[in-house]
């Protein structure tokens, strides 16, 4: 966004774009994020069960005359980045699928941030004695429990338990 008086007429834009996007076949939802102070990039979401159904969306006639229209308050233009790997762990792959109760997803959560966070502090505490009780080690143990869950934990246990998440 060029101004900050953009910001009025860029958001009734998205009050008009998104439930065009939200009335094609397989639209799962969007995400609007919001510039932070300073900054001027939008970034919206935008998730559909296929590449079919997203690339419909994206190479529409409709799309491309809203952002044509939206196109002179946008500094660099529109750009569209595609991701197809999951972004949740609990999203199921495909809109027919249902997705995990919520009790399910709180013991399968719980089943992994209860012993990383009591694991990371003790091992960081055991390496790192001079920092006990400070704001650092405090966020390198968030760091690395974040870390573990993100990358290592609910990759493997969501696998582990799928078809028990699946059951109804």
């Amino acid at each position: 966004m060029r101004r900050a008086t953009h910001v009025a007429q860029y958001e009734a834009w998205l009050g008009e774009i998104m439930p065009v996007a939200a009335s094609y076949p397989g639209h799962l939802g969007a995400n609007v994020i919001r510039p932070a102070d300073g900054q001027t990039a939008w970034n919206i979401i935008i998730r559909f069960d296929t590449l079919e159904h997203l690339y419909a969306w994206t190479q529409s006639d409709v799309r491309r005359q809203l952002v044509n229209e939206i196109a002179p308050l946008l500094g660099e233009g529109d750009h569209t980045e595609i991701r197809t790997e999951p972004a949740f762990w609990f999203t199921p792959p495909a809109a027919h699928v249902r997705q995990p109760k919520r009790w399910k997803q709180f013991l399968i959560t719980l089943l992994v941030i209860f012993p990383s966070t009591n694991l990371v502090p003790a091992i960081t505490g055991a390496l790192l004695p001079s920092l006990k009780g400070t704001l650092l080690l405090h966020f390198l143990n968030d760091a690395c429990v974040v870390a573990l869950v993100v990358w290592f934990w609910m990759p493997i246990v969501t696998r582990l338990f799928a078809g028990w998440l699946k059951k109804a």
